[in-house]
């Protein structure tokens, strides 16, 4: 369906990423016209930065993104797993319209979780589900290509007094552990809790799939408890297989060290305040 925006005066958000007030006047694909007095819903901005853009509307997300190619993963991805994916409404290059999933995320990086530990171990079963699903076709990470980014993140950290120097080396040598060979499974390749929908204790919806791919399956589990080390054996007991815990912890330090210059470069706040750089300060 045609939209229109119109963006309003802009404002600072809290976490200091790009925040606008933005009117939507969608229309129904019958009509291709803009007309004044077609229905106009103010919608919320979910995330803005100067690769992509997510909006909500009513019940319809519209993710706007330069990169084709990961919004080609993305619609690839939710097509191919096995587990509760928003419904694609319909895609027109460079937006992608999706239907909002039922339920409320499991919970947010920075704030304590109020979902049971029922529902954490339901996510542990989902992403179970989609590690022992067909591998997708493209290819994933390699450890050697982590290996060279990790050394290039954590040389920019200490040269730009982001982190002291024994904060950074303390977690390069935890996140080691990580670098080894593994089997690839099918990854969501970003599964923090804020992508994890639930409705009581089910889950019922896995959004933001661009990042998907074949890697290890103990980085989704990672990213999924990043933060929230006190739901690790839910999610342990839900998944219902051994796993390594230690590779799961130098999996919190290699992302966390990975992610902080590019939470920084895009405006998502000083880095005191990013629950990442909380985890590596914790790293002993």
């Amino acid at each position: 369906m045609p939209i229109r925006a119109r963006v309003m005066p802009r404002r600072e958000a809290p976490n200091g990423a790009r925040s606008e007030r933005v009117r939507l006047a969608i229309h129904p694909a019958k009509s291709e016209d803009c007309r004044d007095d077609a229905h106009v819903e103010e919608v919320k901005v979910v995330v803005a930065h100067n690769e992509r853009v997510t909006l909500r509307v009513g019940d319809v997300f519209l993710k706007i993104d330069v990169d084709q190619a990961r919004t080609d993963v993305e619609v690839e991805a939710m097509a191919m797993a096995p587990v509760p994916t928003p419904e694609i409404l319909w895609r027109k290059p460079p937006v992608l319209a999706l239907a909002a999933v039922r339920g409320t995320a499991l919970g947010r990086l920075q704030e304590p979780s109020t979902a049971s530990p029922v529902a954490w171990a339901a996510a542990g079963a989902a992403v179970r589900t989609l590690h022992d699903a067909p591998l997708p076709p493209w290819p994933g990470r390699s450890v050697d290509e982590l290996a060279t980014r990790l050394d290039g993140e954590c040389e920019w950290l200490v040269a730009n007094d982001v982190l002291p120097a024994d904060v950074v080396m303390r977690n390069r040598r935890v996140a080691e552990a990580a670098l080894r060979p593994w089997t690839p499974v099918f990854t969501h390749g970003d599964l923090q809790i804020a992508h994890v929908f639930v409705d009581g204790d089910e889950v019922t919806g896995i959004v933001d799939w661009s990042e998907a791919g074949q890697c290890d399956a103990l980085f989704d589990l990672a990213t999924l408890t990043l933060a929230h080390e006190e739901h690790l054996g839910d999610v342990v007991a839900g998944y219902g297989t051994d796993v390594d815990l230690e590779v799961i912890r130098a999996w919190w330090s290699l992302r966390s060290l990975l992610v902080v210059r590019w939470l920084v470069e895009h405006g998502f706040g000083v880095p005191e305040e990013m629950p990442e750089v909380a985890v590596l300060r914790s790293r002993s």
